[in-house]
């Protein structure tokens, strides 16, 4: 009986000793793992490991470019150029530079650096105002939707070009008779009956038969009869690549056309690749996407130059009519251009810089990404301008006969001038790929914006990166089918024209009005000091500018702002043959933006208890969660910071980590990383050399 109990309790004992091995076993696998995951997070060498980093300044400054220069520098500088005064155009292009587009351009750097978040979430600082960022989002979404669609008629024309002989070269069997290559046009009328034609009143020739067989006088032809040669290209990009022939309105979208799906789906495919693993995947692709634009039209301006024709072209860009300063629309276009040509209050800005490590010099990088995205649409038009040249030159018209912007200038008139090159087919693929990498920076910016305030909102999809920016871009790609029908080219015209139209202009007044009014702009330079140093692009004090910025954020920005807004609405035109319901369709996406804006202040000025007076103190004052996102960081800022400011807002308790806002002593001198500025006993780089300041949380 003992020996039985005995070995009972042997069997049991030993069954213990078995589990709690598998226990140790199972403890060691899960150490070793924390300990891998340790190692990998140290060796990504992010300041920022929850959230990531650049991997380094390069990689951010390349996609800062890379989303300012776009489509737009090619296709609607040059024309909007030569359209108001020439050489005169660069004065109050200029002038608008440095009081709209640099200032909003470093604000939004600025701001996103300091709170490393997203445009959804970097307005803590004043609650009553976190609608701006869900503007921001809406509109880069929409933005998204049909600016992939653009970039997918270019993989369209790039795969075409793979061929001995364009086929836009001539007027193939897909053309009308309006086509250039069936319908000649005569220097003079006599030609018509030496041809065996007779001639009319109206500019035409005509057969037997009263066919129309050419044209003598092609601006009486189109005055009285509304006839007009068309090239080549123009009639293969609406009867062939797009089908937009085929559709009179918007109402008339027609099917789907599956080669532009394709395309559509291959644009798509590359953007999400490309995001799948955050900015570090990102950061690398723009090496190649931001740079191979500025190789391809140093090329083709060296071919275009040699070009005959070229230097009339150059010479009708850049000549100045001074009168046309005096002309308010000029102005306003020059506002138009330089406010949307950076980008700024699209919240992509905000987005990228949130991924900045906080001492990055966010000065420097926004005025070099600024000045170089205005000298690249500067450079841009003596490329497009020499070949328009030639072309003018070729055809025997005027060259604002063939000047025009938008995707005319883009997919008619330079891939008609390519077909009169030697050796076409190569400079038709150069042009496209550098149209593909052109827009897919932008694109790429644009849908990181959606990603990272969606991650930011619920911080635990950040472990599904791949996943969250698959799931957008799957749910773009279904609401963007519509622009692959015949009809889609209304349809990308109605949402360029009210998605980020004046929508975009209240965003940028709100947002001054937000950190230079209610925020502080005193305070908001001083967060900027702490961030750049005392020094600013290596060796400008930042004291001589920091003021310059004050004024234009609280006037100068505002009013510039405020002058294309109320231009922009009392000369507002509807958008030319669409039906009244598309126009309603169209202030749809513009009102859901400006409601997006306004709607969360107003419901949570009725939901915050207190009186009108203390929802409004509670709504503009600073939460603890505002401010730089790891506690090295904002310890440097807790000096001016207010009373209810907390070094470290996810404890509870800021003396569970040894840190309490009675025990921070602030010395001025250098911190670890070498800025001059307040100096924490909290941070790493406090030591009892510095000359000590006597102030006290």
């Amino acid at each position: 009986m003992d020996v039985a109990v005995t070995d009972g309790k042997i069997d049991h004992l030993q069954n213990q000793v078995d589990d709690l091995s598998k226990k140790v076993d199972r403890y060691h696998d899960e150490l070793l793992n924390v300990i891998v995951k340790k190692k990998k997070k140290v060796d990504t060498g992010d300041e920022n490991e929850e959230r990531g980093n650049w991997t380094n300044k390069f990689d951010f400054f390349l996609s800062c470019l890379g989303y300012a220069v776009g489509l737009g520098n090619v296709w609607r500088f040059p024309y909007l150029c030569y359209k108001n005064g020439g050489g005169a155009f660069f004065i109050p292009y200029t002038i608008m530079l440095g009081i709209v587009g640099i200032p909003i351009f470093f604000m939004e750097l600025s701001l996103g650096q300091f709170s490393s978040n997203g445009p959804a979430t970097c307005w803590s600082f004043a609650r009553l105002f976190r609608g701006i960022g869900f503007g921001m989002v809406i509109v880069s979404a929409l933005v998204a939707i049909y600016y992939n669609m653009i970039i997918g008629w270019a993989f369209y024309y790039l795969f075409a070009s793979f061929t001995s002989v364009l086929p836009w070269t001539t007027c193939g069997e897909w053309s009308t008779p309006y086509c250039s290559d069936r319908l000649p046009s005569y220097r003079n009328e006599s030609l018509c009956a030496f041809n065996n034609f007779t001639s009319t009143g109206n500019g035409t020739c005509v057969d037997g038969n009263g066919t129309l067989t050419a044209l003598y006088n092609e601006s009486l032809a189109k005055e009285v009869l509304n006839i007009k040669r068309k090239l080549p290209t123009a009639e293969y990009l609406e009867r062939v690549a797009l089908g937009s022939a085929f559709s009179e309105d918007i109402s008339d979208l027609g099917p789907i056309r599956w080669q532009l799906v394709l395309c559509y789906l291959l644009a798509w495919i590359f953007v999400c690749a490309t995001l799948s693993k955050g900015v570090k995947s990102s950061g690398k692709v723009v090496y190649f996407t931001a740079t191979f634009p500025y190789v391809v039209l140093i090329i083709l301006f060296i071919r275009g130059i040699l070009l005959e024709g070229s230097y009339d072209g150059i010479y009708y860009y850049i000549t100045p009519n001074l009168d046309r300063l005096w002309d308010a629309d000029v102005w306003k276009d020059a506002a138009v251009q330089i406010f949307f040509s950076l980008s700024a209050s699209w919240g992509g800005l905000i987005a990228l810089s949130s991924y900045n490590k906080f001492h990055n010099d966010c000065f420097r990088d926004a005025i070099i990404v600024s000045f170089g995205n205005c000298l690249t649409s500067f450079f841009a038009g003596f490329v497009i301008f020499s070949y328009l040249g030639f072309l003018a030159r070729d055809m025997g018209v005027e060259i604002s006969e063939v000047a025009d912007k938008g995707p005319t200038l883009a997919f008619v008139v330079y891939p008609f001038a390519v077909t009169k090159l030697p050796v076409s087919t190569l400079w038709a693929i150069l042009f496209f790929v550098m149209l593909v990498t052109l827009g897919v920076d932008s694109q790429f910016v644009l849908v990181e914006t959606v990603s990272t305030s969606f991650m930011d909102l619920f911080p635990k999809s950040r472990n599904y990166k791949t996943f969250v920016v698959v799931g957008f871009g799957t749910i773009f790609f279904l609401l963007g089918l519509t622009l692959t029908t015949n009809g889609g080219l209304h349809m990308l015209d109605l949402m360029d024209y009210y998605s980020g139209g004046w929508n975009v202009l209240v965003i940028a007044l709100c947002e001054c009005i937000a950190l230079g009014y209610v925020y502080g702009v005193r305070r908001f330079v001083r967060d900027i000091e702490v961030m750049v140093g005392k020094k600013v692009c290596g060796i400008f004090p930042w004291v001589m500018w920091k003021y310059w910025w004050m004024i234009c954020w609280c006037f100068l920005t505002p009013v510039g702002v405020s002058f294309i807004l109320i231009y922009s609405w009392v000369f507002y035109t509807r958008l030319d043959g669409q039906p009244n319901w598309a126009d309603a369709l169209g202030w749809g996406m513009t009102l859901v933006v400006v409601v997006a804006i306004f709607l969360p202040g107003l419901i949570l000025l009725c939901t915050t208890p207190g009186t009108f007076r203390e929802r409004i103190r509670t709504l503009t004052t600073p939460t603890k969660e505002w401010g730089p996102a790891l506690p090295k960081h904002r310890a440097l800022v807790a000096s001016y910071s207010g009373p209810n400011f907390v070094i470290d807002p996810n404890q509870t308790d800021n003396l569970e980590n040894g840190i309490s806002a009675d025990d921070i002593n602030l010395k001025k001198g250098l911190d670890n990383k070498g800025y001059p500025g307040y100096v924490s006993s909290a941070d790493p780089g406090y030591n009892n050399d510095y000359d000590t300041l006597d102030q006290r949380l």
